[in-house]
């Protein structure tokens, strides 16, 4: 899995896969999870797609440096991936923490991307939702990994899901086990510290938009979803019905379906103009 170096010298893995012909995908999880949290959709996407799965700092192969570790900054982590794949844009899929990282790419770099996908994601805090990350921020510590998984797996997956998916879900999830303490509060502390002003700039932009919502997600609910389809001009709004928060995992084939249909669209005029071009 290469490695390139950020802006201060943390190294930031990537792993590059699929067709590679395709036009680029960046793909960026959320809190905790590293690239194999999207195991689920690889084999989809990389049959039309050339992909490239960033490590956000503090997971994965990247380097963990102390914290916090800002968004803005995990963005910019970002882009050094896409710029040692020798990318300048891309389709651009972020989940969770990875769609507010993706968020801020599109606003502060709209040049770098070609289309953007926000799943189960928020473009500002709740009250309750600031104070259950806070929480989680301190069980980490006080508690370790495994036991604050275990007691806040309810936020993350449906209760029909839990015990089928189980072994999948302590892999993949976002809140993954083998996530060092100090790394997840460091991410923890970014989302945190972060304002609300990116949400009043969600109006700049101006790619084709998809918004992904599981109607049963707890964590970033259906409403959340709803405003930020609201704010980016033309965005379109998928519900996953039956879907939480792990809905990539829980409703994978739903889930890769609904994007990939999406990124169809959204790819081809790039090609026609290709093909216009090469005419």
């Amino acid at each position: 899995m290469p490695a390139t170096a950020a802006s201060d010298g943390t190294q930031i893995a990537y792993d590059v896969f699929g067709r590679p012909d395709g036009e680029p995908l960046l793909l960026v999880h959320g809190l905790g999870a590293d690239a194999r949290g999207w195991i689920m959709q690889r084999r989809a996407l990389a049959a039309r797609f050339r992909c490239i799965a960033v490590d956000n700092r503090g997971v994965g192969r990247s380097d963990r440096p102390p914290g916090p570790y800002e968004i803005e900054t995990m963005a910019t982590d970002a882009l050094a991936a896409l710029d040692a794949a020798g990318v300048a844009s891309a389709h651009v899929l972020g989940a969770s923490m990875g769609g507010i990282i993706s968020q801020a790419i599109a606003v502060r770099h709209p040049e770098r991307v070609r289309s953007l996908v926000l799943a189960c994601t928020a473009c500002q805090h709740q009250p309750w939702r600031r104070d259950l990350l806070a929480e989680w921020a301190e069980q980490a510590v006080t508690v370790g990994m495994p036991e604050l998984v275990r007691r806040n797996l309810r936020w993350l997956v449906g209760p029909r899901s839990l015990r089928r998916l189980w072994p999948a879900i302590s892999i993949l999830g976002p809140l993954a086990m083998s996530v060092p303490a100090h790394a997840f509060v460091a991410q923890l502390e970014g989302i945190l510290a972060m304002d609300d002003s990116l949400r009043g700039e969600l109006a700049g932009v101006d790619v084709p938009a998809l918004v992904l919502v599981g109607s049963q997600d707890v964590l970033t609910t259906l409403g959340d979803s709803e405003e930020v389809a609201s704010l980016i001009p033309g965005a379109e709004l998928a519900v996953v019905r039956g879907g939480a928060h792990l809905f990539m995992v829980e409703h994978a084939r739903e889930f890769n379906r609904t994007v990939l249909d999406f990124l169809d669209r959204a790819a081809r005029p790039v090609d026609q103009a290709a093909d216009r071009l090469a005419g």
